[in-house]
């Protein structure tokens, strides 16, 4: 059973599924690579999908580090037939969207950012500190 702030975060990854066409599913997960909450339709184990995250959270966050560009924001994986895009909660989480190959990613991003933001004040994550 989910507590009233699960069933919060669950119903804005539902809505961002449903805002956004081409939006398969949504993830929450610690930057850890455990998975916290997930909305999803497709078929892929959403533990996975937060281990995927928190990978390319860590090369993200290095390759900020290393280039002098400040912490991690956001990152978006492009492949043939799909995307998997990875936002930052706060500096603890992570908001993982897999979207199909027809997903406009440049309102993907208008949308999941707020999310971030929204997601953050929901589960008391302090919000992250770019430079």
């Amino acid at each position: 059973m989910t507590t009233i702030e699960e069933q919060h975060v669950l119903s804005e990854l539902a809505r961002l599924r449903m805002q956004v066409p081409g939006v398969l599913g949504c993830v929450v997960a610690g930057v850890d690579g455990l998975l916290m909450l997930y909305d999803t339709t497709t078929g892929t184990e959403p533990h996975d999908v937060a281990a995927l995250a928190a990978g390319a959270h860590g090369i993200s966050r290095t390759t900020g580090a290393v280039l002098g560009q400040g912490g991690f924001s956001d990152v978006t994986i492009h492949n043939q037939n799909g995307y998997l895009s990875v936002y930052a909660i706060g500096e603890l989480a992570l908001l993982v969207v897999i979207g199909d190959g027809q997903l406009n990613i440049a309102r993907l991003h208008l949308e999941a950012r707020p999310v971030t933001n929204r997601l953050s004040e929901m589960l008391q994550i302090r919000p992250a500190h770019h430079m």
